[in-house]
């Protein structure tokens, strides 16, 4: 197989990832209870550096932020898909790089959330990690003469 495949494959569950994060970190249940919550994240304004803020407004700027930066991986690793074997070799520190912070993203996701994020987590981790490995392998081995 070939790396390429691993990063495209990490790249949908990225961009999958990225709009199921987007739609869904703002929304709740009104079974799970956090109504008083809510309103009051939503009505206690308070002033941060000039600027005046509610905890919702750190909420959701925390949020779209991981959303953006969910996009942004889905890009490198499609980008990554595209280059050739001997340019992936080169950027093997980049390439590790990237699996060990969704491994990081993985261990957050098991910790904290639930099944979804940490199935896109282990699923994306797995991607990169096998992408990271077959880049460092396909150059190593010698090319076929005919």
């Amino acid at each position: 197989m070939k790396a390429s495949i691993f990063y495209r494959a990490a790249a949908v569950f990225l961009l999958l990832f990225t709009i199921g994060h987007t739609v869904g970190f703002s929304q709740s249940d009104p079974k799970w209870g956090v109504d008083a919550l809510l309103a009051s994240m939503w009505s206690i304004h308070f002033d941060v550096q000039g600027f005046n803020r509610t905890y919702w407004d750190l909420f959701v700027a925390a949020g779209l932020c991981v959303g953006v930066l969910y996009l942004f991986a889905a890009i490198l690793a499609w980008q990554l898909g595209g280059l050739p074997a001997e340019t992936l070799a080169r950027m093997r520190g980049t390439a590790w790089a990237f699996a060990l912070c969704f491994a990081a993203i993985t261990v957050v996701s098991w910790r904290y959330l639930f099944i979804l994020p940490i199935a896109f987590s282990i699923a994306i981790t797995l991607c990169l990690t096998a992408a990271a490995w077959l880049s460092a392998k396909q150059v190593s081995m010698p090319p076929l003469r005919s």
